[in-house]
């Protein structure tokens, strides 16, 4: 995880967040009143989002001591104590909604993740998550990902070559951008995996025609048509599934023998996991 940014949005939501100052807190408790909070879970799912929690404490006062008792990537329950925090009251409160947001966001997102996972076991299909993610908070999103037991696509368009459908019709077709981006990945000197979307059986061939990437993405195929696809391609490129697919069909997919399915869900029809901070 990239501390630089993660520090650069810790920043921004403090600023967001308090402003000119917490005068709620201000104008009610006195200033060198100390406290402690504790973390309660009050709904089953991922743990997620402790370890950023942890910098949005220290950011905002160095001197809160907080004690951890789970740790991200475990289930945990109603009532479960995951950590707690003591120190300025000014700063536990300033902290408060910042630490939920985050980590009531993150759990939700690993909570999610690790329903696919499941429902996944038994197969090699890997799931994946996808540039649909909330501004500002795509490294917090697919680092929940990854606890929830995902994996990430790519971070953002710098870091993997991905032919969708608008860049092949804007291009002219899947052999010219193809071509195309082999000469500027040689021309820049980088070193970027090729996924091609393909849209059809047509374009499926023309892509296995001219070769040279690494992942072909069968977008909106049905599940039939995804078993033919993964057999005629017969390991010379990884496969990747996406496009309207549900928990309720992900194995058939899966069983089709594709490598990955990509899930946009994963991190934007979510539901946050219930927890609170409480004084105690």
């Amino acid at each position: 995880m990239n501390n630089i940014l993660i520090d650069e949005f810790i920043d921004h939501a403090i600023r967001e967040d308090i402003g000119d100052g917490d005068h709620s807190s201000k104008s009610c408790i006195p200033t060198e009143a100390s406290g402690r909070m504790k973390l309660l879970i009050k709904e089953e799912g991922i743990l997620a989002g402790l370890e950023i929690a942890k910098r949005v404490f220290n950011k905002l006062d160095a001197s809160i001591q907080v004690v951890t008792l789970i740790e991200d990537g475990t289930l945990v329950k109603p009532g479960d104590i995951v950590f707690t925090a003591e120190g300025k009251v000014w700063s536990l409160l300033q902290a408060e909604r910042l630490v939920l947001n985050i980590m009531q966001r993150m759990s939700g997102i690993a909570t999610r993740t690790g329903e696919y996972v499941k429902r996944l076991e038994g197969t090699s299909t890997k799931v994946l998550d996808t540039r649909k993610t909330t501004p500002g908070m795509r490294l917090l999103e697919k680092a929940a990902v990854k606890i929830g037991g995902g994996e990430n696509h790519r971070m953002g368009l710098y870091d993997m070559v991905m032919l969708k459908d608008n860049h092949i019709d804007f291009a002219g077709g899947i052999e010219k951008a193809v071509h195309a981006v082999q000469s500027y990945l040689k021309e820049n000197k980088k070193d970027l995996k090729i996924e091609v979307e393909v849209r059809n059986w047509v374009e499926l061939e023309e892509v296995l025609k001219v070769g040279g990437i690494h992942r072909i993405m069968l977008d909106n195929f049905d599940i039939e048509t995804t078993k033919k696809a993964v057999e005629y391609i017969n390991g010379r490129f990884e496969t990747e599934s996406s496009g309207g697919i549900t928990m309720d069909t992900l194995r058939d997919y899966a069983e089709c023998g594709v490598d990955y399915i990509s899930v946009g869900a994963l991190t934007h029809h979510i539901k946050s996991l219930d927890m609170s901070l409480k004084a105690y």
